[in-house]
């Protein structure tokens, strides 16, 4: 697999409620009731909200743990950044993030958690690739087919990112800059998301445009 031709998915807000929604049913018939439960920032902010209110659990807190930059641009090593702010020590916890890819985020985490002393930890995630070396002990879906999944609450952030990748020192419209992410990424854009995400682009100085047409900031120069 090529980082730089792959397959994206992009999943919408509905999707992603129905996707927590049956995460919090299986926690539920499990029979499992955290007394706590953390959310991986920040995929998970979104998730372990909705799982809290499905469940009717009022205790949420998080820890913010990095692993991937924009546009699926994994770091060297996986860093929790901000760790709990909580004592867990002999409570139930159910940690939540949005996908298993490489499962190293949640492993991480987990090592972490449990070195907190707590009565015990269970893993919760939307989705959960076949391609990760971590087995959460409740997921929505299994993803057998990798893909970079988009989830709505990081979906112009992503967006930003991939359409950077495919523009350089020459011109683009819009039309090309959308025809390269169908085929580089296979995504889909409107006209109206594309513009925004361009602009962004621009007003961070990572762009240049010149009429209706696009090219990267970094090869122009002085033109």
């Amino acid at each position: 697999m090529s980082l730089e031709s792959f397959p994206c998915q992009l999943v919408s807000w509905r999707e992603a409620y129905l996707l927590a929604k049956s995460l919090a049913r299986s926690v539920k018939a499990s029979g499992f009731y955290p007394d706590l439960v953390v959310a991986i920032g920040r995929g998970g902010f979104v998730p372990a909200r909705t799982v809290c209110d499905l469940l009717l659990n009022e205790n949420l807190t998080s820890m913010k743990v990095e692993h991937y930059g924009l546009a699926a641009q994994r770091k060297d090593e996986v860093v929790i950044r901000y760790p709990l702010a909580v004592n867990v020590k002999g409570q139930k916890l159910l940690i939540v993030d949005d996908v298993t890819d490489t499962g190293d985020t949640l492993k991480t985490a987990v090592g972490y958690v449990q070195g907190l002393q707590p009565a015990e930890v269970r893993t919760g995630v939307l989705q959960h690739k076949t391609t990760s070396s971590f087995q959460p002990d409740y997921f929505a879906e299994i993803v057998r087919e990798w893909r970079w999944i988009i989830y709505p609450w990081a979906a112009h952030e992503d967006l930003v990112g991939f359409t950077e990748k495919g523009l350089s020192d020459q011109l683009l419209s819009l039309g090309q800059i959308s025809d390269q992410l169908r085929e580089r990424y296979a995504l889909m854009l409107d006209d109206e998301t594309l513009r925004e995400v361009l602009t962004d682009l621009v007003e961070m100085g990572r762009l240049k445009k010149r009429g209706n047409l696009y090219k990267k900031a970094i090869a122009c120069g002085k033109s």
